[in-house]
This record gives structure tokens, C-alpha cells and sequence, in this order.
């Protein structure tokens, strides 16, 4: 999908100087993917330790 942005330049030349990636596309979709994973990570930090989860952990090992 193609989009125009506004980028900030020093940013991603940092980027670009940190990351294997070869192209501007790479970097950023790197950039993108990484920060949704972290968001997911934190999301899950915050649920730790709280109840919700119910279920029968024998049965489902045992469809392995």
C-alpha cells in the first residue's frame, strides 16, 4: 500500500544506520511490526497475575 508521510529525517537515517534493512520500506515496516509487538507484549505484562482464564490445561495437552 503506498503512503505519503511526513518522516522525521535525522530519525530515520539512525534507523537506517541500526537496522539490516536496505531500504527505507524495510526499515520502517520493521519499525511498525517492533512496535506492534511491544504493544502486545505490554498489553500482556498488564494482564499478568490476573485471573481469567478457565479451562481444563490436562485436556487440552492431552489432543497433542
Amino acid at each position: 500500500m503506498r503512503t505519503t508521510l511526513n518522516l522525521d529525517e535525522r530519525a530515520l537515517r539512525e534507523a537506517m544506520a541500526q537496522s539490516p534493512a536496505r531500504t527505507k520500506t524495510e526499515v520502517i515496516n520493521e519499525a511498525l511490526r517492533h512496535y506492534a509487538r511491544a504493544k502486545r507484549r505490554r498489553e500482556l505484562l498488564r494482564l499478568r497475575g490476573k485471573p481469567g482464564w478457565q479451562g481444563d490445561l490436562a485436556a487440552l495437552r492431552k489432543r497433542r
